[in-house]
């Protein structure tokens, strides 16, 4: 047990920017997905990514079962594709007016998103009220255009400095 205010913990750690992804997978023939914003490179050889759902995310639970996800990196225009998928209740409709492809691996690659990363899982650790899932990249791709941050509770976007 901590000393450590759930409340005060999650506002200052909103002081950190961070990237703001869709990680998708499928369950059988339907396209799940989620948004994640705790995303992370985590080794060059061989190449290995990673995120952490919480261990009660039911879109995570839909996809795990086939071994691959892919991490979409959302573009500074795809505010309404990041509330989309962090909104629960409406995992049924996440899909539902969205274009999309399958990665070759056969996760839904989000048309408009800045880059994607196709992956394998690796291995699924729990780690408190979330699991660190690792991936094998196996195919990636990236476009042009500015990454979507979250920051303080808002989205924004980048201005170099």
């Amino acid at each position: 047990m901590s000393d450590i205010d759930p409340k005060e913990f999650r506002n200052v750690l909103g002081h950190f920017p961070t990237g703001v992804t869709v990680v998708t997978g499928m369950d059988g023939d339907t396209p799940v997905g989620l948004t994640i914003g705790s995303f992370t490179s985590v080794s060059l050889d061989p190449p290995m990514v990673g995120f952490l759902p919480t261990t009660n995310s039911s879109s995570w639970a839909a996809m795990s079962a086939s071994g691959r996800f892919c991490v979409n990196v959302l573009g500074d225009t795809q505010g309404d594709v990041c509330w989309t998928f962090a909104k629960s209740g409406n995992e049924d409709e996440r899909f539902s007016n969205l274009a999309w492809h399958a990665s070759p691996l056969g996760s839904p690659v989000i048309d408009g998103s800045l880059a994607w990363i196709d992956c394998e899982v690796e291995s699924v650790t729990e780690m408190g009220d979330h699991y660190f899932v690792l991936g094998r990249v196996a195919s990636l791709a990236a476009g042009d255009g500015g990454p979507l941050l979250f920051f303080k509770g808002s989205l924004g976007g980048f201005s170099p400095a």
